[in-house]
């Protein structure tokens, strides 16, 4: 099979993985080797899904021992099959490297014969790369679930950043859809992964080899499984906070199969794995707890109002907040102050007294904050009721004529329930 047929089968095959990012690294360039990854990460662009795509993503095979019922590459489906070789994988990401098309490399695989006989393969890939063309650029690659600890070890000296897909949120689902799969193969190598970065991280040495600097991620798929939105969110709590993950990311499920056991969905569910990315900022950055966002009688996000909007409706007692005497944490809670824009009124209060005009210079978006501060001890011009209704209904109100005057399809958040631009962005800048 010529390469770039493989190519073409092996780039299809990976867009189904969500899991790669591309920032967080600080290895060097050496002498006579080309690329590097810094703290800043690689250059890339968004696609309209917002997914990055500025690496070459591909997989090393799309031919699956296994038969996960969710998955495109399952070992029953009739599907174009295709393996790259180690030297190919290198050459493609050389060339391209070189042409300008990408910055690095996300390498991922289905399982060929073993695990370990996989993870070889990947790890032959790779030290091609970095010892024969010294290639210093960012290499992000799979760790197989079931492979020998010995192989992690090698491998996560050679890339900057290793993940796991966990994919089904939990053991119930596991057995059900990828019965060949065992929840400890997917959970001990991630948490040795984490052990051994966590102690390459307290070594005190300008020489020492850097053991996955850009950390460790894992993927969750979306609406495969009846699990709630507050499940995903206290597991991907107990991965921030026990394995110190970088990242998890959220991939709705795509109905590619046809499965007594599967959904039958005539759309992604795009809002919720939105609604998710929302979420998992806030865990990480503004100091919520998923028990906080959600509970046993509200199990699942609104699908109007984003999970911060939806917490200070559901939580008015705690509001307002008199924004020239809240601390950090708490204007962090306040819906329409971001983790910029509440420092920015820490440092801004310290010279005047802030007043609602001051906001919106520093970053603010007042449309949604005005509902739940004062400024000087007042409300806004246009707040003269301070209840849940009313509240939420100005939110909406608000939300859909910035739509329209965008020209963007109301439809899209109300009718559809699909993402508009701005929650988008607010996804990906984390400015909720």
């Amino acid at each position: 099979m010529e390469i770039l047929e493989k190519l073409k089968i092996l780039a299809d095959s990976a867009k189904y993985d969500a899991s790669c990012s591309s920032s967080g690294s600080n290895r060097k360039n050496t002498k006579n080797g080309i690329g590097n990854a810094n703290n800043s990460g690689i250059c890339h662009t968004w696609g309209a899904d917002g997914r990055c795509i500025s690496l070459l993503k591909i997989l090393f095979t799309n031919s699956c021992m296994y038969d996960c019922k969710y998955c495109i590459n399952r070992s029953s489906n009739t599907v174009p099959r295709a393996t790259f070789t180690p030297r190919e994988v290198a050459d493609l990401t050389i060339n391209f490297y070189k042409r300008n098309y990408i910055e690095g490399l996300f390498l991922s695989s289905a399982v060929i014969k073993s695990p370990d006989y996989t993870m070889e393969k990947l790890l032959q890939t790779v030290n091609i790369l970095r010892n024969e063309y010294n290639f210093n650029g960012y290499i992000h690659c799979k760790t197989i679930p079931g492979c020998s600890p010995e192989l992690i070890d090698k491998l996560g000296l050679l890339v900057d950043r290793l993940s796991i897909n966990i994919e089904l949120p939990s053991n119930n689902s596991l057995k059900l859809l990828a019965p060949q799969k065992e929840k400890n193969g997917i959970l001990k190598p991630m948490e040795y992964v984490s052990k051994n970065i966590m102690q390459n991280s307290q070594i005190k040495s300008k020489h020492k080899k850097l053991f996955v600097p850009a950390g460790q991620t894992t993927q969750l798929i979306i609406g495969a499984t009846p699990e709630t939105d507050l499940k995903i969110l206290k597991l991907s709590e107990g991965l921030y906070t026990k394995l110190k993950l970088k990242r998890v990311y959220y991939s709705a499920y795509i109905s590619i199969n046809n499965d007594k056991n599967l959904p039958t969905l005539k759309a992604p569910p795009l809002l919720r794995e939105n609604r998710l990315y929302q979420a998992d900022w806030l865990l990480r950055f503004y100091g919520f707890t998923s028990d906080q966002l959600l509970d046993v009688s509200h199990p699942n996000f609104n699908t109007l109002l984003d999970p911060k909007c939806d917490w200070a409706i559901r939580h008015l007692d705690k509001f307002p907040v008199e924004i020239n005497k809240a601390d950090y944490y708490t204007l962090l809670r306040v819906p329409g102050i971001g983790v910029i824009s509440a420092k920015r009124i820490i440092l801004a209060r310290r010279n005047f007294s802030l007043k609602f005009e001051n906001l919106k210079k520093l970053g603010v978006v007042l449309k949604r904050a005005q509902y739940f501060i004062t400024c000087q001890g007042k409300y806004y011009d246009k707040i003269y009721k301070f209840t849940p209704n009313f509240i939420e209904r100005n939110l909406l109100y608000d939300e859909r004529k910035t739509l329209i005057e965008q020209k963007f399809e109301q439809l899209s958040i109300f009718d559809n329930l699909l993402p508009a631009k701005e929650d988008k962005v607010k996804c990906l800048t984390g400015n909720l």
